[in-house]
């Protein structure tokens, strides 16, 4: 079990960062909308993925690590979490434009709530972003070393949950007008973009060592109709000469 099965929720949990940015474009009476739909569907996603996130520590703390070749797939604990700060702390930021003057009785008053309280919130999710970020990390130190990882594709793990972390990390400073964290996040940009090459690279290149897209080969290999040929031990009185 890994966290490879969050990917269910993964639809909903994008739907926050795009709300967020789509509440700073559309008119007021629009954004509302935006915002009050985009929060409830976030927030259905991140609690599924709670879920999962439960199980997969009983996992860890009960059994080994997952087999190296789908290790990379632990980086997918980091995405609900971040993805979800992405989009909270964008759609708190435009409350104040979206808010009529009687929201709540007071909108302009409700909107500076709701930011506050976003913004508070979301910095235990973005820790708890980095804390499965570096348990990610540290557990794919015994697997480094060649030949001890062959390439799936759970290696685009490496990627984009990670870009997750990344938009958190500058909604986070931005929400708190930290330019540390800024930096930092801007820092975290180029090692990614040189992990994306890496991935593509190593794709194309189990891709011609008929590592993956070959019959009874990568994670799906007993999908498709193939079956694994074995060699079947003669029965006695076989093949035996008259």
């Amino acid at each position: 079990m890994t966290p490879i099965w969050i990917f269910p929720a993964y639809p909903m949990l994008i739907i926050g960062p795009h709300a967020g940015i789509l509440s700073s474009k559309l008119e007021p009476a629009r954004s509302l909308r935006i915002i009050i739909g985009g929060t409830t569907i976030q927030g259905v996603g991140f609690l599924v993925s709670l879920m999962v996130y439960s199980a997969f520590i009983y996992r860890l703390m009960s059994q080994k690590l997952p087999r190296e070749n789908v290790r990379p797939g632990m980086f997918v604990s980091v995405g609900p979490s971040a993805f979800t700060v992405s989009g909270i702390v964008n759609m708190a930021a435009h409350a104040k434009r979206s808010f009529p003057e009687d929201f709540m009785g007071n909108g302009a008053l409700a909107a500076d709530i709701v930011k506050v309280v976003a913004n508070f919130s979301c910095l235990w999710l973005w820790g708890l972003a980095i804390f499965f970020f570096f348990i990610a990390s540290f557990a794919h130190w015994s697997a480094i070393g060649p030949g001890r990882m062959v390439f799936s594709m759970a290696w685009f793990s490496f990627v984009f949950p990670n870009t997750a972390l990344i938009t958190a990390t500058f909604a986070i400073g931005k929400a708190f007008s930290c330019k540390a964290i800024s930096i930092i996040g801007c820092a975290m940009v180029f090692p990614l973009i040189l992990m994306y090459i890496f991935v593509c690279y190593m794709m194309v290149r189990a891709i011609v060592h008929h590592q993956i897209l070959w019959p009874q080969k990568g994670e799906d290999k007993d999908e498709g109709g193939f079956e694994v040929n074995r060699i079947k031990p003669e029965s006695p009185g076989e093949n035996t000469p008259v």
